[in-house]
């Protein structure tokens, strides 16, 4: 939606302040709904005459359309609006040692197709490890699954967010911190992505996507300042601080599952791999799913096969929250955050009585006292984190009319 090539605009001009009106409006109709032009005037602060060509210069930009009407008869106040939801489209998408998946949506945040390819050994229909951009392809084929669930065409995405474990490190774009990932380690990655989806591409660390969808739908909605700490099969941490992510010199703020600890062996030289993710040292060593499972075998339960069982093992669950409790403190020594969110496998099974162990245990080791809190997202919180960061960028750009 860009003003074309004339001279830019300057902030107080008639120009600028239509746009930022526009914004105004186009944000209200995310967030609330339809709105009447009354009801967009009176949240504005807009006359109504304004109200009426802002609404009339958006209907034809194509960003609203009209609705229907609140009381089902014609007339100019009655009429509601709605952001067009096939103004833009961006796709989502999480990557794991085994499986990409991915998501499609519209630009209110409407899903309207999801599709998983599986990237193990094993598929029959997997392709060859040694096809060239192997794993653009894979990244290609589950974003058209979900396209064509969603009964729409590459060219009609306008950006797509990528969470992967590790980052990419600004200085030479190649990912770090995920050994794991064969396949991604390319530093033309991010362009051969682009090219493969023929759009925009944003790869982000998985567990700052968690973070960000904690932060607006989950346990950190209203902090500015608070880690979330992901255990699972990778443990890593998202530490944010003014509202904004840490992300360090090279990317790696907050991986965690590094950190040397006492009881654990030393992690060098990023040991790790994708059937042994708790391979190595450090705090993954400690609370991992694969060696919390472990530690229940040690505890003499050897048929314990998943996390859940393993913790519900009394001795189990005090042991793993005495874990979870140094490694914190170290965060919060450092950082000194509001508030840490505990999400990932291992939180989850371990539900209300493992947050209240870890929160017992951290009392006396760390000096500061964050609230401590569970994630209560819904479904998987690296997608939902990709898609708010996806249709941020894109609503950025689309709902710009300057």
């Amino acid at each position: 939606m860009a003003g074309g090539h004339g001279a830019q605009a300057t902030p107080g001009t008639p120009r600028v302040l239509r746009a930022m009106n526009d914004r105004a409006a186009l944000d209200l109709l995310v967030s609330q709904g339809p709105l009447t032009r009354t009801q967009i005037g009176e949240l504005t602060g807009l006359s109504k005459p304004t109200a009426s060509q802002l609404l009339a210069r958006l209907e034809a930009a194509g960003l609203v359309r009209s609705t229907g009407n609140v009381t089902g008869r014609p007339g100019p106040n009655a009429q509601l609006y709605e952001v067009n939801p096939v103004a833009a489209h961006v796709a989502a998408l999480a990557v794991t040692p085994v499986g990409i998946t991915a998501a499609v949506a519209d630009i209110t945040g409407r899903v309207l197709g999801e599709d998983r390819v599986d990237t193990g050994a094993a598929t029959a229909e997997a392709i060859a490890e040694d096809v060239p951009n192997r794993t653009a392809q894979l990244v290609a084929r589950a974003v058209d699954g979900a396209l064509a669930k969603a009964g729409l065409r590459r060219g009609q995405l306008h950006r797509a967010v990528i969470g992967t474990p590790g980052a990419l490190d600004p200085q030479t774009g190649e990912l770090r911190y995920a050994p794991h990932l064969p396949g991604w380690r390319s530093r033309a990655l991010r362009a051969e992505l682009a090219e493969a989806l023929g759009t925009p591409i944003v790869i982000e660390n998985d567990v700052n996507l968690a973070a960000v969808a904690e932060q607006h739908d989950g346990a950190a909605q209203d902090f500015d300042d608070f880690v979330l700490v992901w255990a699972d099969e990778g443990v890593g941490a998202a530490i944010v601080l003014g509202g904004q992510l840490l992300r360090g010199a090279t990317g790696g703020a907050g991986e965690i599952g590094y950190m040397p600890l006492p009881g654990a062996p030393l992690a060098r030289d990023g040991e790790r791999s994708a059937a042994r993710p708790d391979a190595g040292g450090g705090f993954q060593r400690l609370v991992g799913s694969p060696s919390v499972v472990e530690l229940a075998r040690e505890y003499g339960a050897p048929e314990v096969r998943t996390v859940d069982e393993a913790l519900r093992h009394d001795g189990v669950r005090a042991e793993v929250a005495r874990r979870l409790a140094t490694g914190l403190a170290a965060v919060v020594a450092v950082v000194d955050p509001r508030l840490v969110v505990l999400s990932g496998e291992v939180a989850q099974a371990g539900g209300e009585p493992l947050r209240a162990l870890v929160e017992r245990e951290l009392t006396g080791l760390a000096l500061p006292r964050p609230e401590l809190r569970l994630s209560h997202i819904g479904g998987n919180p690296i997608l939902i984190g990709a898609l708010r960061t996806a249709l941020a960028e894109t609503r950025d750009a689309v709902f710009d009319t300057a």
